[in-house]
């Protein structure tokens, strides 16, 4: 299993692929059943993900009980809050498991300490955040500048497995429309896909 993370630690890094199975031997991987919620709202977060296989949802519920979800992370992709800025730590998001997963899991408290024992890990760590970054930013700003329509197509040119793996009503929630919005959407370019053929 963790050969997969080996061959995502290739693309940030010029180790052989000997020392990278030497720094993963330290790295503790774990299994999460479908429905395993692995961060409340309002808890502090103490562990970090990266998604060997599964998917995991991140939402929150607003004051009037509605939820409204914010991403999906799948297989290497990287799962963490960070909120050491805000002043009571407690995270504004859940994360929740939609599919039977294995994850890598990291301890935020002992992060220190696993770079001190393998330098290198930090600056991989890095240029992954430095990845995933740019590609939220990319993301919420192509977001906010579209049409519900558009940005069902973005998610399909991008993403297009989300929408076999995520129940309508939470890929609906995360375009910022209402499942009959997105499913008269689909119709609309299922029809189109069709008039093309």
């Amino acid at each position: 299993m963790k050969d997969i993370l080996i061959q995502y630690m290739k693309r940030f890094s010029d180790l052989s692929e000997p020392e990278l199975k030497e720094i993963t031997v330290d790295i503790p991987v774990a299994t999460f059943k479908k429905g395993t919620i692995l961060l409340h709202q309002g808890d502090v977060p103490d562990k970090c993900y990266f998604i060997l296989i599964g998917c995991v949802r991140q939402y929150a519920v607003d004051e009037q009980g509605n939820e409204h979800t914010y991403n999906f992370f799948t297989e290497e992709q990287s799962v963490t809050i960070f909120n050491q800025h805000t002043v009571d730590k407690g995270s504004k998001y859940s994360l929740s498991c939609l599919e039977d997963g294995t994850f890598v899991v990291g301890d935020l408290a002992t992060e220190k300490e696993a770079y001190d024992m393998h330098p290198v890990l930090e600056e991989m760590t890095r240029k992954m955040m430095e990845v995933d970054i740019g590609a939220m930013r990319d993301d919420f700003s192509s977001f906010v500048s579209s049409t519900p329509e558009e940005r069902y197509h973005h998610l399909m040119a991008n993403r297009p497995g989300l929408i076999d793996r995520v129940p309508q009503y939470q890929l609906a929630s995360y375009l910022g429309i209402k499942p009959e919005t997105l499913s008269r959407i689909k119709k609309r370019s299922a029809h189109h896909l069709r008039m093309i053929d």
